[in-house]
């Protein structure tokens, strides 16, 4: 099986560390993600968790013959692979002898780091995804290496073998010869099977940090003798989503667009973002309803060249960054923000409500999906920044309450007093409303006290705490109370009812109390149902609501609104949960901090 080539796509750049590559004898251009490619792991960035394991393990002899390397596009998978499998085949005037201490190249280093070893073989499984190549991989365990302590084989995108070759894998992989190493490498941990993965000794990745992805890149400038404006450093590392690779490919793009100094506004032009400072602009004016300057804005920037979906979501991470500001103490000190970021970030948490952040999130995310999707993006972008506009300049519930309260009463309504903090108006809904006082609990029955039934509500208490669902339905719903005494109840049948129902009952109710219960069926006519009467108290509660003045107000106010449920103050400390009670939600007493969902 041929050995794949070494490619800049397959592995990630981590130091300035290495020294450069000189070029080849054609004299062409090689780019950064080759150039500084390292070869140790003591050049590695980002990845300290995954060194530490493997030094430990290495000094103590417990290598593992299978490693997954997990983790995003460019943070380093193929080149550990390679680091990796000099360290195992590390051999120097001392003989060999595996170790991570690369500083000086033994024996077969450069070969390995040239991808040219016969011993270590590598295998695309994204071209190579079949039984057939497996069965090759299989035949080849059987034979020692030739010049190397180790037979290493690489498999990047493992993800992509089918599934019969991973089927032909799996005893190989658990029994490999002493001399056969496996390393494999895969953005798709989830569709690596997990009889594959409970082999291995499992790496995961990570992406690297801002922090430590700036001074990286700055290092590589100063190698290649080019300067660069801190902003533009900071907008290439925040595109390239702690990528390594991805930043690397960013910045030797920014050198052939910048011909000389990199500079912030060259970046933005290459990237199609928008400027943050006139975005910071844009937001405040959105907050402050000023439509006419932020589509301005807007039209400005994509005019730079910047695309109006990439506008949005900048907006959308402002919201995103005065949010976090509001809410996290500390986090202006991010070294990742830009000084405008932090400054007029940290002013607009202080002047913005939670609720209009989030609800300028909800509303750029949802228009970053339509400007994508539209014909027109620009268009689209346009009536995105006017539907935030007036729906940043909307008074919050909290403020249509008390400006409705605090309103002069509006002709045909009648005249009405001002709401009082901390109570309900006089003469309004809520204060006329009687209350439920706080019952005092019964004992609860225990193994010589059987629970007393004093009433038809007992009965359906009793059936839920026995959690008999059909029982209490039916209590509920199809059988109305007619008489109770103690061993004997009559109830009316409702419409529909099943006859049955009342030898269930009776057998439920001997089972319960212990003792005999007869269960009759009046002839009387029928008395309203528990779900009849507590839908028709329901109904007379939001009728005496829609009669208050306050009430009559908002539902005028929002066209189209409606009524659907009040619930009552109560005399409950905040904290304290509200007494159970066999009636419905509507009639349970609320703590004050709830106070706000009255209308």
């Amino acid at each position: 099986m041929a050995k794949k080539p070494a490619d800049p796509a397959d592995s990630v750049p981590a130091s300035a560390a290495s020294p450069p590559a000189a070029p080849d004898k054609g004299g062409a251009y090689l780019v950064l993600a080759r150039k500084y490619r390292p070869a140790s792991f003591a050049s590695l960035i980002g990845q300290d968790a995954m060194v530490q394991t493997l030094t430990n393990a290495f000094k103590t002899g417990r290598i593992a013959h299978a490693f997954m390397l997990t983790g995003v596009r460019g943070v380093g998978k193929t080149t550990t692979a390679r680091i990796l499998a000099r360290a195992l085949n590390y051999v120097d005037a001392t003989g060999p002898h595996p170790t991570l201490d690369l500083e000086k190249e033994g024996e077969h280093c450069r070969a390995i780091i040239e991808s040219r070893h016969v011993d270590v073989v590598e295998m695309d499984a994204a071209s190579h995804t079949g039984i057939d190549d497996i069965r090759e991989i299989n035949e080849s365990t059987r034979y020692g290496p030739v010049t190397a302590p180790y037979k290493v084989f690489i498999i990047d995108e493992v993800h992509m073998l089918s599934k019969s070759a991973f089927n032909g894998l799996l005893k190989t992989l658990e029994e490999p010869p002493p001399y056969v190493k496996f390393i494999f490498a895969t953005t798709e941990i989830r569709k690596v099977p997990v009889t594959i993965l409970s082999r291995c000794q499992r790496f995961d990745l990570r992406r690297v940090p801002a922090d430590i992805m700036r001074p990286y890149l700055a290092g590589i400038l100063a190698q290649e003798a080019i300067a660069i404006e801190p902003d533009a450093l900071a907008l290439i590392v925040r595109a390239g989503e702690g990528s390594v690779r991805d930043c690397l490919s960013l910045l030797d793009q920014a050198i052939a667009h910048s011909g000389g100094k990199i500079e912030a506004t060259s970046v933005r032009a290459m990237l199609g973002l928008a400027d943050r400072a006139r975005s910071i602009d844009m937001f405040e004016a959105l907050m402050a309803g000023d439509i006419a300057n932020a589509l301005a804005g807007l039209n400005e920037q994509v005019a730079a060249g910047a695309d109006p979906a990439t506008v949005l979501a900048d907006l959308a991470n402002l919201a995103h960054l005065a949010t976090r500001l509001k809410v996290v103490p500390g986090a202006e000190k991010d070294s990742g923000l830009t000084p405008d970021e932090r400054d007029r970030g940290k002013a607009l948490a202080d002047r913005l409500g939670l609720r209009v952040l989030s609800r300028a999130w909800q509303i750029l995310l949802k228009g970053h999906e339509e400007a994508r999707a539209a014909p027109d993006s620009l268009a689209a972008a346009e009536m995105v920044l006017i539907r935030l506009a007036y729906a940043a300049d909307l008074p919050t519930p909290d403020e249509i309450i008390e400006k409705l309260a605090n309103a002069p009463a509006s002709p045909g309504n009648g005249a009405r007093a001002p709401l009082p903090s901390g109570g309900p108006r006089p003469g309004s809904f809520a204060q006329a409303a009687p209350r439920l006082a706080p019952r005092e609990p019964d004992p609860e029955p225990g193994p010589d006290r059987p629970p007393e039934i004093r009433s038809f509500s007992d009965i359906v208490a009793l059936a839920g705490l026995n959690r008999d669902v059909i029982v209490k339905h039916a209590l509920e719903s199809q059988l109305s109370p007619v008489s109770l005494e103690p061993g004997r109840l009559e109830v009316a049948l409702a419409d529909g009812a099943d006859p049955q129902i009342i030898q269930t009952l009776s057998a439920r109710l001997r089972h319960w109390t212990g003792r005999p219960w007869m269960v009759t069926v009046s002839t009387r006519p029928l008395a309203p149902t528990l779900r009849q009467q507590r839908d028709a108290d329901h109904s007379a509660t939001l009728d005496a609501a829609r009669d208050d003045p306050l009430v009559r107000e908002v539902l005028s106010s929002f066209p189209g609104s409606r009524l659907v449920a009040v619930r009552r103050r109560g005399d409950a400390t905040l904290g304290e949960t509200p007494p159970a009670d066999p009636q419905s939600e509507l009639d349970a007493p609320i703590t004050e901090d709830e106070g706000e969902d009255l209308p």
